[in-house]
């Protein structure tokens, strides 16, 4: 088996393919934001500046597939694909999510009834925010949330026995092309997967979009493999990734 596959299908289709089990789930899960997908996106004016008024993308979503994510159906893959916990200590499986604010309290209330009892509360600070274009707009927002969900047992952390604050610095990628709206830095992606992975593990993106978990984990060493349900971002991601399909090399 090659060690990055990205699959144009839907995850829910997994058991197609013999994927092994993961160390790591990496997830952007959809926001279902509807018609204000843009609404703090600088894409949802002219230029990026709400001086030249509205563009074509104010009022739209950002993919119509969006409305027929069920966080349920995702979390049941996640419970199937994350490797059980071994009795080892420093070895437990986790999954991250990005998400909306509130989204990670569903989150954390849906995790329970798939067996993921703990969580870890990510913040991801960013130097800008896009919010500043609005111009009601006073205490603006700059920090994207996210998830660690473990079972029972701590998840494999490797920093050296350093420990490590759960707010963390949104990494600017001037390196990787942007071909998706909600693309993630390969960069801070790396950082993650290193931290609670080692080399040689399996790391799997159900919503892979742009591909960018995928190359983060190529990067470091991992086999990383995804899902991407909409054709022209496969398209995209794959062609992003093709170079890196070969064996693991260490």
């Amino acid at each position: 088996m090659k060690n990055i596959e990205l699959f144009n299908d839907h995850f829910q289709n997994f058991k197609v393919y013999g994927l092994p089990k993961a160390q790591m789930i990496i997830a952007d899960p959809p926001y279902n934001l509807g018609k204000n997908a843009y609404a703090s996106n600088p894409a949802w004016y002219e230029g990026g500046d709400n001086k030249n008024g509205e563009s074509a993308l104010a009022g739209k979503e950002f993919f119509d597939t969006d409305k027929d994510f069920r966080p349920a159906e995702f979390m049941h893959f996640c419970s199937q694909m994350l490797r059980k916990e071994p009795k080892e200590r420093n070895q437990a499986p986790c999954m991250l999510l990005f998400c909306e604010f509130e989204q990670q309290f569903k989150y954390i209330e849906l995790g329970k009834k798939y067996g993921f009892n703990n969580y870890i509360n990510l913040v991801f600070r960013k130097k800008f925010s896009a919010q500043v274009l609005k111009a009601n707009m006073k205490v603006v927002g700059n920090c994207e949330y996210g998830l660690i969900l473990y079972r029972d047992k701590l998840p494999k952390f490797r920093n050296e026995g350093q420990m490590i604050f759960n707010c963390f610095d949104w990494v600017q990628d001037s390196t990787t092309p942007k071909v998706h709206p909600t693309q993630k830095p390969v960069p801070l992606l790396e950082r993650l997967i290193e931290i609670f992975t080692d080399k040689g593990d399996v790391v799997i993106d159900p919503c892979a979009g742009s591909g960018s978990t995928l190359l983060a984990a190529a990067n470091t060493g991992r086999r990383g493999y995804g899902f991407e349900i909409k054709k022209e971002f496969y398209k995209l991601a794959t062609n992003r990734v093709l170079r890196y399909k070969q064996p693991l090399l260490f």
